[in-house]
Formats: C-alpha cells, sequence, structure tokens
C-alpha cells in the first residue's frame, strides 16, 4: 500500500515536472516575460536583465529533477530541490492570485492558460505528493545502478539546457500563440456574430429612507422582487459588477498599428493581397544591429526586384525609430505599435514576417534569417 502510494506520487510529480518543463522552456522568451511581470511585482527590476537566464534555469530545473525523481538517482538531493521549488511556485502563484496581481503565472506556458487559483490549486496538489516523497526518499528505490543513474542525470542536464538555449535562439519548436505561422491574423481579431458575450452579475447596496434598514440584492432579484418600485428604498453608491461566465474572446485583441501621427493602419496592412516582409523589432535600444542591416538589404532587393512592401514593425517613439531608421539607412516603412503583440508575433529583437493577405506564411529568428537568393526561390518566383 505504502509503496502503490510513493511510486503513484512519484510518477505524478515526476510526470508533471517534465511536461511543465519542456513547456516552458520551449518558449523560455515567454517565459521570462513573465518573470518580468513579478519582478516589477516585488520591485526587483533590477533582475529584468537576468530573466532569459533565470528562465532557462527554472525550466532546466523542473526537467531535470522531474527525470531524476522518476528513475530514482540522488533522493536526498532531489526530494529537498522539489520541496523548495514548490514552496517557491505555490507562493508565486498564491501572491497573484490573492493580490490579483499576474493574472496568469505562465506554469503551462501559452500551451495551458490558468488562472491564478487554478495555478494554486495545481501547486498545492503538489505539495501535498511532494510533501510524502520527501518524507520517504529514502526508500524511492533506483531503477538504475549509481553509475548508470548519474549518466542519465548528466544526459538530462545537457538536454534540459540545450533545449533552452536552442529554442532562445531559434524561435519555439512549438508555437503556441496567435501568430503562428499559418494563421490568419485578421481572423484571429474577429467575434463571430453568434458568438456568446462576457455575462456578468450586478450586486445593489440598498436602504429604506424610512426605515434605515438596508439590502444587498443581485440585479436578478432586484428586478424579480420589485423592489424598484418601491420609492422608499434606494440604491447607495456604484453597483458591484462580478464576472459570471466567460463569453468569446478573440485570439488577439491588443493589434493596433498605426502611424508616425496615429494613423491606423491595421486593416491596409493586414489585407494586402501581395507578399509583404514585415519586421519586428519591438525594443529598439537591445534590437540586434547586425541582424538589422542584413535585414534592411534583403528588404531593399525584395522592393527592388518585386515591389514588395516592407514593413518595420516597433513599438518605440517616432522620435527614437526615426533616429534608429537614420543611423540604419531603412528602406521599410515604419509603423507603430504595443510592445506587447509584438512581443507574441515572433520571440526575437528583431524577428522577419512573410506575410500575405493577413496570414504568416513563415517566420524567422534573426540567428536564421534566410538568404535572399533563398526567398526568392521558396516564395517569390512562386507567387
Amino acid at each position: 500500500m505504502k509503496n502503490g502510494l510513493i511510486w503513484f506520487c512519484r510518477l505524478a510529480v515526476g510526470l508533471l515536472f517534465i511536461f511543465s518543463g519542456l513547456i516552458k522552456i520551449n518558449d523560455p522568451l515567454g517565459f521570462s516575460y513573465k518573470l518580468e511581470e513579478y519582478f516589477e511585482v516585488f520591485h526587483i527590476t533590477f533582475l529584468n536583465g537576468f530573466a532569459v537566464s533565470i528562465a532557462i534555469i527554472l525550466c532546466a530545473l523542473e526537467i531535470i529533477l522531474g527525470f531524476a525523481l522518476l528513475i530514482g538517482v540522488r533522493t536526498k538531493q532531489v526530494g529537498m530541490g522539489l520541496l523548495l521549488l514548490i514552496i517557491f511556485f505555490t507562493f508565486l502563484t498564491f501572491y497573484s492570485a490573492y493580490f490579483k496581481v499576474v493574472q496568469s503565472c505562465g506554469c503551462f506556458g501559452d500551451a495551458i492558460p490558468l488562472t491564478p487559483w487554478q495555478s494554486f490549486s495545481k501547486d498545492m496538489v503538489l505539495l501535498l505528493l511532494i510533501i510524502v516523497l520527501f518524507i520517504n526518499r529514502n526508500v524511492i528505490k533506483p531503477l538504475f545502478n549509481a553509475k548508470i543513474g548519474d549518466k542519465l542525470l548528466i544526459a538530462s542536464v545537457v538536454v534540459g539546457f540545450a533545449c533552452g538555449f536552442y529554442t532562445y535562439n531559434f524561435l519555439p519548436v512549438i508555437d503556441f500563440l496567435p501568430y503562428k505561422v499559418g494563421a490568419n491574423i485578421l481572423e484571429e481579431m474577429k467575434t463571430p456574430p453568434d458568438a456568446q458575450p462576457d455575462e456578468f452579475e450586478l450586486t445593489y447596496h440598498l436602504k429604506n429612507k424610512k426605515t434605515g434598514d438596508t439590502k444587498v440584492m443581485t440585479d436578478k432579484e432586484y428586478l424579480k422582487t420589485g423592489i424598484w418600485k418601491d420609492n422608499n428604498w434606494t440604491i447607495i453608491g456604484d453597483p458591484e459588477s462580478r464576472l459570471v461566465k466567460k463569453g468569446f474572446t478573440p485570439k488577439i485583441t491588443d493589434l493596433n498599428i498605426q502611424d508616425a501621427q496615429g494613423n491606423n493602419y491595421t486593416q491596409e496592412l493586414l489585407s494586402n493581397p501581395y507578399y509583404e516582409l514585415v519586421i519586428v523589432a519591438y525594443n529598439l535600444k537591445n534590437t540586434n544591429s547586425d541582424a538589422i542591416n542584413r535585414l534592411n538589404a534583403i528588404a531593399a532587393n525584395m522592393t527592388q526586384n518585386y515591389n514588395i512592401r516592407t514593413i518595420f514593425l516597433t513599438s518605440n517613439s517616432p522620435a527614437d525609430a526615426q533616429a534608429f531608421s537614420k543611423e540604419h539607412h531603412l528602406i521599410s516603412e515604419i509603423f507603430y505599435a504595443d510592445g506587447v503583440p509584438l512581443k507574441s508575433m515572433v520571440r526575437a529583437n528583431p524577428g522577419i514576417l512573410l506575410m500575405k493577405n493577413g496570414t504568416i506564411i513563415n517566420k524567422w529568428h534573426y540567428h536564421s534569417i534566410p538568404k535572399y537568393d533563398v526567398l526568392e526561390k521558396e516564395y517569390l518566383l512562386k507567387q
């Protein structure tokens, strides 16, 4: 009975930690953005420069500890590591849920969005399972002898960190964001005519002018009882609104592309029936200058030889963008959008998207920018 419980806890915790680590390490830059939100909440923004490194380390740790638990290697150290990690995560998810500061913990990245309370509940269950394992860490039996176990552990360390470095430098292997290859941005922004909107419940605070009695009623109770017909009852303050049922929300809600004068170009740029090259550099201060120069050369060739419209998207101010354009002799049209959707478009600074009629045909990290000849052969000559 006891062995069965330990094995259940061992499998559940090990597999879940590996799954969670793999999901997040698929997109370490996205996880680092979530960490930066926590850094801001706790007023430790000096760690922002280390956010990516911390993200990769935490994700790799989840994979390594989960794998080590499954094969039963270094059980004392692994037990302590799991306990400390789950206490840390449980604190963060409770803080997020109770104080309503970070509304998505990023536990499973963008693949499985969880509310703060769902994340906290998940961590509480894991905490209980890990406590069982920690108490019984001395009786966890290894699947292999110590020598083989240590070699497998080292291999998991190499694989864990290698995955993080690869996805950071060459985009996620699986893109869970709404701007994935093949997605039509305009379609992802639409709300179907028959879509159900959010359903809210209003709560009224009432006071009787004659007796001084008070009541608290929902909007449905307020109408059903007919108390609104009684002039002696008056509403005190503003009604409180509470979300009862979440309705349909488009996958993309925050993309608004403008020129320097504030004119909206979202519809025009996303409905272009021809190929369009979009260079995304959400933060010009930290963008890779060498990549910008290479992208600028590609943009010049595409414009000159095929009259392809090339767009440069940034969240910086027009003054900063114009200075950057002058410095790098940009030939692309410059447009502006909020940094949040730009970070979601492509996990690179800069990144490149090839679009047609609002559909993302392909996209690349600046470390894997295709040569102009490749773009011409694969796409332009076939249009």
